[in-house]
């Protein structure tokens, strides 16, 4: 089989015989002596007659915009071209470097030959030179012929091998530099022999670009020549491309070392049997593509392996780099003979199939993590999945982000002697579950926090002498909830409510009949990074009474709700997911109380407070799948309390009334339920807790009064680190 889909031999061969019998061939040949000599300096230019130059040794050949049929130069000799072009045929290079001479082409120059553009040549171990720069290089054996212990410097150029050739033809110990340039060659894009030399060849490529357009980027190594090592870098910016989809392709018992920076390579690394291919990625590059026979692959700084088909590396090492088992479904195995490091392979499982990706590792060490592809689907079958396999070693492997999600529930990493598994019955409640739970949950304490005792919403009546009037207040509030189904979150609500109210001609001026609306959002944050957002919008009717005779009031409200539900879901593989619904709701809420006055300005107001509340039940999905409904939510609270304060008589009809307020209150509803991929959760906030508020309300002047309030609860299921509100109240 044939590693190169090229004839080797005869190009390879070609090229060797060339690095032996040029200089000899050169001393010989007619054509040579039929050249024009060149001793010392001499300058040509546009106007100076199509020619062929034969450096002699020390000499120093300039051309301008010069056109020029080809060019040899011997020992120390230079040759610079700037501009102008060289078309050299027949049995000719375009320009032929003999050991120890150089030549820069630069501005625009074009060089053609039915041979190699540009030849460097060498005599023992002195090679010779050459730099391209802002020009273009093309040859019918190849753009350029590097032997061993000569360097060539590639800068903003291209350089084209013609027919089944190279771009770049090097040997032995030469090097190689190109820098945003582009190297392309009809067979290989770049081919690395080894020669009698031995030494090691470089090459670096930087926002460059190689490609065979139907062969391998980088070919090195041939069965007819010998071994050679060489190493390459694939830096910033850069990128391989090979026409039968190799990137690097070693042969002929040779070994290559290539570290690719920065840069995003797909295409294949092929080492034959007895070759050595030795592969790292740094700096956030990546590969996609097959690693086949490759000794050595190492993954540092976020750089990634993307595998196409089951694969075999020797010995992998990461260091913060990460290795992806295909696409999901694919269902892929690698196996290692050695891991070390720390990193992160990426997985899928299904446990509705019992297909999974799998890791099977000969010795194992370092600490790994496993990110495995989460679903919102329920599982058929909850079985444990073996993921990883290592013979021997102290390695340890766990989830990253934590259980996996597939479903409604959260799946745990369990190990087993030397196999890790993702066990079916080591579970917990999923974001997206706890997400969708939270905002069932959350109607009830958003509708709570909008409404208030009659003091919080209007202020101190009492003052206004049962004016008509209008009122707004803005407030917030945070609320810690622990469900019955134990999907925990906090709630952080702000918003602002306004209304107005007059005195009905009923009941001796003591019924003060009005509208309020507002507007509250709500930010939950769950569990798991999962979040989620109510934004409400409301409308009510409220009618007071109070006699100043007997201190007894009556406060009743009836509130409608438009609720507009969102919820954003962090999973564990790194993706989102998020789903949204709107629902409505309707409640009311009863106060009943009685003012006393003490001695001294004091006076004590004890009250009961039941509200109910019920809120439509919604269907709806995320978009990974998970599907919710639940049913109406309902809510039945009752308080009872009392108000201790005093009023202060600051002089020209100003009062200020500060107060504190105690209150016990209990939440009677237990059947609250939602169903997420079919499972029932109880998410009930039933039970007690006690309430502690302190606020002031002041009288300003005959028409203007402010209040202040500040709240905090506790209890079994929820608690109201703080709450404040500030209103302010206009009577005319």
């Amino acid at each position: 089989m044939n590693p190169w889909n090229y004839r080797p031999v005869s190009h390879a061969t070609r090229a060797f015989a060339w690095a032996v019998m040029t200089p000899l061939a050169l001393a010989l040949s007619p054509m040579a002596a039929a050249t024009t000599p060149v001793s010392g300096e001499r300058v040509i230019g546009p106007s100076t007659p199509v020619d062929d130059y034969m450096l002699n040794d020390g000499a120093s050949l300039i051309a301008k915009d010069a056109t020029i049929d080809y060019v040899v130069a011997r020992s120390s000799s230079t040759f610079s071209m700037n501009g102008g072009t060289i078309n050299a045929t027949g049995s000719h290079n375009g320009i032929n470097l003999m050991a120890g001479s150089s030549t820069a082409v630069s501005g625009g120059a074009s060089v053609k030959a039915d041979l190699y553009g540009i030849r460097l040549g060498r005599a023992g171990d002195t090679g010779a030179s050459a730099t391209v720069s802002d020009s273009h290089v093309q040859g019918g054996s190849g753009a350029a012929y590097v032997s061993s212990a000569s360097t060539l410097t590639v800068l903003r150029s291209e350089l084209v091998g013609e027919g089944s050739s190279a771009a770049v033809d090097l040997f032995g110990s030469g090097k190689l530099s190109a820098q945003d340039s582009v190297l392309t060659g009809g067979g290989a894009g770049m081919r690395l022999f080894g020669d009698t030399t031995g030494g090691v060849a470089d090459v670096t490529l930087v926002g460059s670009r190689v490609e065979g357009l139907t062969g391998p980027a980088i070919a090195v190594g041939n069965a007819s020549l010998p071994a050679l090592t060489a190493n390459i870098v694939v830096g910033p910016g850069s990128s391989l491309v090979g026409g039968d989809d190799v990137l690097l392709q070693v042969v002929g018992g040779s070994t290559a070392n290539m570290r690719v920076d920065a840069s995003q390579l797909v295409g294949d690394v092929v080492a034959e049997a007895g070759s050595t291919a030795n592969l790292t990625l740094e700096n956030q590059a990546s590969l996609t593509g097959r690693l086949q026979n490759v000794a050595g692959l190492t993954l540092n700084s976020q750089a990634r392996w993307n595998m196409v088909e089951d694969s075999q590396v020797g010995s992998l090492a990461m260091n913060g780099g990460s290795v992806r088992f295909g696409e999901p479904g694919q269902y892929q195995r690698l196996t290692l003979g050695t891991l070390s490091g720390s990193g992160t392979f990426i997985m899928d499982a299904d446990f509705a199939n019992g297909q999974t990706d799998f890791l099977e590792v000969g010795t194992a060490t370092g600490s790994h993590t496993l990110q495995v592809g989460s679903s919102g689907n329920e599982p058929s079958e909850q079985n444990s999945l073996r993921l990883v396999h290592a013979g021997a070693g102290d390695a340890s492997f766990s989830l990253l982000n934590g259980p996996v999600d597939l479903g409604a529930f959260s799946y745990e990493l369990e190990q087993r002697g030397n196999d890790w598994f993702l066990d079916g019955s080591r579970k917990v409640i999923s974001p997206g579950t706890a997400a969708s739970l939270a905002l069932f949950n959350t109607a009830p304490t958003v509708w709570y926090g909008e409404l208030s005792t009659l003091r919080t919403r209007m202020g101190e009546l009492r003052l206004d002498e049962r004016k008509s009037g209008g009122w707004i207040r803005t407030y917030g509030n945070k609320f810690n909830a622990t469900p019955a189904s134990g999907a925990s979150y906090s709630q952080v609500q702000q918003g602002v409510s306004l209304g107005a109210d007059a005195p009905l001609p009923i009941g001796d001026g003591q019924w003060l009949a009005g509208v309020l609306a507002g507007y509250s959002s709500s930010d939950l944050d769950v569990a798991r990074g999962a979040s989620a957002t109510v934004k409400s919008y409301y409308f009510g009717l409220y009618a007071t009474w109070l006699d100043a005779a007997s201190g007894y009031y009556f406060d009743g409200v009836v509130k409608l709700n438009r609720f507009d539900n969102s919820t954003e879901v962090n999973l564990s593989d790194g993706k989102r997911s998020e789903g949204d619904f709107n629902n409505n709701g309707v409640g009311a809420s009863l106060e009943f109380g009685r003012n006393i006055p003490l001695r001294g300005g004091y006076f004590i107001e004890p009250y009961t407070q039941w509200s109910v509340v019920s809120i439509q039940g919604a269907s709806y999905s995320l978009d990974n799948g998970l599907r919710v409904k639940g049913s109406d939510t309902r809510s039945l609270l009752g308080k009872a309390g009392a108000t201790v304060g005093r009023n202060f008589d600051l002089g020209d009809g100003q009062v200020a009334q500060p107060y504190v307020r105690l209150a016990y209150a209990h939440e009677f509803a237990t059947n609250n339920e939602a169903k997420v991929n079919g499972h029932q959760f109880d998410s009930d906030l039933s039970g007690s807790r006690g309430e502690l508020g302190v606020g002031v309300a002041v009288s300003l002047a005959e028409r203007w009064q402010v209040h202040a309030d500040f709240d905090y609860s506790n209890g079994e299921r929820i608690e109201q680190p703080w709450g404040a509100n500030l209103g302010l109240h206009y009577s005319w």
